[in-house]
């Protein structure tokens, strides 16, 4: 069992990623940052490229944009004892949609619970700490086109069950993080 499990959520740009970067990182440890972007542009080329040059040297990056459980069962992440980083899987959903783009609603629905349930028993039988960033897309109004809709459930769904499953859960908010789940935490973190 993982022995520390957390999901940090937050809405865009509202320093979740800094918060869950400054939990894992604690006490200048080498972390393992599994990053999910991929570079579909130029504008998200750059997003990765500010990501990847504020991360401390001492940080290894794996880049896996689809197979989260596969990364923790088969990949470069088997056995490892030290905090593990996942951001995140708003992103990573966006990818798998884009993968799936053709499939009907159950299947993709289907497909991105089969992976997630994955990615959670490979969690749970690791030792290591993992911290995980989500979007919050609870607080936004309804979008008017059916990708929207379909991410905005899906990704409602992903965030409730790796929310139950977490040891800790947070939220942040304008750069505020607030416990909403687990036993307080020893000390905090300031970003």
């Amino acid at each position: 069992m993982a022995s520390l499990f957390t999901l940090v959520l937050g809405g865009v740009r509202s320093g979740k990623s800094a918060f869950a970067e400054g939990l894992a990182g604690k006490d200048n440890r080498p972390v393992l940052y599994l990053a999910t972007g991929l570079a579909v542009d130029e504008e998200m080329e750059e997003r990765i490229r500010r990501h990847q040059e504020s991360r401390p040297a001492h940080w290894t990056t794996i880049e896996e944009p689809l197979d989260l459980a596969g990364s923790l069962t088969t990949g470069p992440l088997v056995g490892v004892e030290g905090p593990v980083l996942i951001d995140s899987l708003d992103v990573w959903l966006a990818n798998m949609m884009f993968e799936q783009k053709y499939s009907d609603t159950e299947e993709l629905e289907n497909s991105v619970l089969w992976h997630i349930n994955g990615m959670l028993k490979a969690i749970d039988q690791a030792t290591a700490e993992f911290t995980l960033v989500s979007s919050e897309v609870g607080l936004s109004m309804v979008p008017m086109e059916l990708m929207g809709r379909r991410f905005q459930d899906l990704l409602g769904m992903v965030n409730q069950r790796v929310a139950a499953k977490a040891d800790r859960v947070y939220t942040v908010m304008a750069g505020i993080p607030v416990q909403i789940k687990g036993p307080q935490s020893q000390g905090s973190i300031e970003n």
